[in-house]
Order: structure tokens, then C-alpha cells, then sequence
């Protein structure tokens, strides 16, 4: 089993750590994650694990916010599914296990799954992800990353970008629409009702 404890400080310094060559299972990988409960980490479907150091306290802050409006626009609904916060890894059908800042899956979906992989990375592709970028973030990294869960069955992401103030909307089969500076962006039809207010984003 993987033994190996990071230095948060050090990747606030030099930024996100890739790692290559190790060959992990999903239970040494969610062991590794545990001994670096305080870092975001996550594997590539290459097997690449890109770690990277907590979010910033304003990061933190509009990421909050974001999960805020999905819990509540899922409350508002009745309760048709969970949002889930950036804490929660997902493992998607092409073996990569990723954690997005915001994400929200139908009820029945995620409750089919049998407990013990609820209670890991479950096995399973949100239906909806949102993605806020950080300062260190490069955009074509956090656009692959998004053309991959709607690749994995996603039905609906949103990739934010705060410095520009833009807002990139993906679907299956259609084009990226890119939204400049938009005071909201819906979530119709995949999400109905949903509407992210943004100026609490940006």
C-alpha cells in the first residue's frame, strides 16, 4: 500500500503535482487520498494523479456559493436527486476518478448503486458537473476535463471561468456555447428551474 503524505504549502508555491508510473488500485488510490485528506486529487483515465493544494479562501467562497444555488434549486424541485460538493470523487466508465466543484445526480440513479460504492468514488458519471476555475487553472486542461464527463454521460456542464468572466455551457452533440460576462445561465431543459446567479459567482 502507498504511503505518502504531501506538503500542502508546496503546491500552493509551484501548483498542481503531477504523478506518473504509479500503478494503483482503487483501493490503494482511495487510501492515498485519505492520507491527503486536506489536498484535491484526482486520476486521469491514463492513470495520471494531478494533486492539487486546497482551494483559496475566495475560491472556496464562490465555490460555496455555487453549491449553495444547486442544493436550493434541488430542494426548490422536491428532492429529484443530490448535489454533491468538491469533497466527493466520482469514478466515470472510462476509469478516471474525478471531484467537481459542483455536481448533482438523479435520484434514482445514485440510489441503485449498491451502498458500499456509494461510500467510495462511486461508479457512476453526474448527470450534471460544474467546474469553477482557479487562478492556476489553464483553460485548455479545464476544457478537456469537461469534454470528458460529457463524453462520460454527463448531460450538462458548466465551465467558469472567473478572471474572464466567462461562462462555457456543454451538452452531448452540440457545440460549446461561451458565454460572455452572463448575469445568469439555466440549466433547461436537463435541469429545470435551475438558473445560476452569477455576479454571486464571479
Amino acid at each position: 500500500m502507498l504511503s505518502l503524505r504531501l506538503d500542502a504549502n508546496l503546491l500552493l508555491e509551484r501548483g498542481p503535482l503531477h504523478l506518473t508510473g504509479l500503478s494503483l488500485t482503487e483501493d490503494e488510490f482511495l487510501e492515498f487520498c485519505r492520507q491527503n485528506d486536506a489536498l484535491q486529487i484526482e486520476r486521469a483515465a491514463s492513470g495520471e494523479m494531478i494533486v492539487m493544494a486546497p482551494a483559496g479562501s475566495e475560491s472556496g467562497q464562490r465555490s460555496g456559493e455555487l453549491l449553495r444555488q444547486l442544493a436550493n434549486w434541488n430542494v426548490s424541485q422536491g428532492d429529484p436527486g443530490y448535489a454533491f460538493d468538491a469533497s466527493a470523487g466520482f469514478t466515470l466508465p472510462n476509469g478516471a476518478q474525478r471531484s467537481p466543484d459542483a455536481a448533482w445526480i438523479e435520484k434514482s440513479r445514485f440510489d441503485a448503486l449498491p451502498a458500499d460504492d456509494r461510500a467510495r468514488f462511486a461508479h457512476i458519471c453526474p448527470d450534471f458537473v460544474a467546474e469553477l476555475m482557479s487562478p492556476s487553472d489553464r483553460l485548455t486542461s479545464a476544457r478537456d476535463k469537461m469534454d470528458e464527463y460529457i463524453a462520460n454521460g454527463a448531460r450538462l456542464g458548466v465551465l467558469i471561468d472567473r478572471k474572464s468572466r466567462r461562462v462555457y455551457v456543454y451538452r452531448p452533440g452540440q457545440d460549446v456555447v461561451e458565454l460572455d460576462d452572463p448575469a445568469s445561465v439555466a440549466g433547461d431543459p436537463e435541469l429545470p428551474g435551475l438558473t445560476l446567479d452569477m455576479a454571486r459567482i464571479f
